[in-house]
């Protein structure tokens, strides 16, 4: 026996207001089909659903809100005042998650999906650019989402579900991360041109211990190396100034204000020399990071793979420690 669908609930509002959003939403596609046939028989029919379930889904529907959506007009219905305005939501919000479907679809896409990916400032000149252009010999059309920021902040980026994955420094340990070291960078004493020490190449860190220290904030990975490797020496590190961006501190200390433990720069800045540390061994772990047990789509799995596969390559050359600086001297 055919149902029809009679548009005389009893109008109750929902008592919870503040919760209308996840009852409402599971019946909007059904409402914007009855809209737009204007006819319960049809709308089933394009939806795929009996006409019994939808005017079911009706009826709840205008006795949670409260309010009557349709007025019948024999075999039809058509749209109340009410009814309409809340069509041109309905259909606003329909749209909208067709567009996050869309999305979400494209991102996951094996040949032409989205990474999010995040790396430390000292990682963009070279490393990165050097990184995607590799990946993307076999994987030409992964489009990235690429956000350069400190460890910490990354870390927390990651957790918010902003960043698949991001190379990071020290290589995190918690227990809702997973964390692959994948290779080391050096560290040198960058102290200006005419400083006492200039004229060395090697230097222990001790040495420096009267230095007044130029660093980066505190809660950057590499004040923290920083603030470890002069303890190991014996000395905590008068501080003159705490910046954001490693090349800055390198031009500070051209100015002459400081010295700075700082990875080797992209091209070499005049100004300042950069002198090997033998000891404490003056090294930077740099890894990769992502959370655990977190689903990859196939592109974000396809870098993670090929991120871990260059393990002890991850480096332009020159960024590593050479064999004459893996032991104190």
């Amino acid at each position: 026996m055919a149902h029809e669908y009679r548009s005389q609930p009893r109008l109750s509002p929902n008592s919870n207001e503040e919760d209308m959003g996840p009852v409402l939403a599971p019946r909007l596609a059904y409402f914007a089909a009855v809209a737009r046939h204007e006819h319960v028989t049809r709308a089933a029919a394009e939806m795929g659903v009996p006409q019994s379930t939808l005017s079911r889904a009706m009826v709840r529907l205008e006795a949670d809100l409260g309010v009557a959506l349709f007025a019948r007009r024999g075999r039809t219905v058509a749209l109340t005042p009410a009814g309409r305005r809340f069509l041109t939501a309905a259909e606003r919000a329909l749209a909208e998650v067709e567009r996050a479907a869309d999305t979400v679809r494209a991102d996951a896409d094996p040949t032409a999906g989205r990474v999010a990916f995040g790396f430390l400032h000292t990682m963009g000149s070279e490393t990165v650019p050097a990184l995607i252009r590799a990946f993307r010999v076999d994987h030409p059309k992964v489009r990235f989402t690429l956000v350069q920021n400190y460890g910490e902040a990354m870390i927390e980026r990651l957790r918010a579900g902003e960043l698949d994955l991001c190379l990071t420094s020290p290589v995190p340990d918690a227990p809702d991360l997973v964390g692959r070291r994948l290779d080391e960078q050096r560290l040198r004493l960058v102290v200006p041109d005419d400083h006492r020490l200039a004229g060395r190449r090697r230097i222990r860190l001790a040495e420096a211990a009267e230095e007044t220290f130029v660093t980066l904030e505190p809660g950057y990975g590499l004040r923290r190396i920083t603030d470890d490797l002069c303890a190991e020496a014996g000395f905590a590190p008068r501080v003159a100034f705490e910046g954001e961006e490693a090349e800055t501190l390198r031009g500070l200390v051209a100015a002459g204000l400081g010295v700075a433990l700082l990875p080797p720069p992209a091209v070499a800045r005049p100004g300042v020399v950069e002198l090997t540390v033998t000891a404490p061994r003056a090294v930077r772990e740099i890894g990769v990071a992502w959370l655990d047990g977190h689903p990859d789509t196939p592109p974000v799995a396809a870098f993670k793979k090929f991120l871990l596969s260059r393990r002890g390559h991850l480096l332009p050359k020159g960024s590593q420690p050479p064999p004459e600086e893996s032991a104190p001297a």
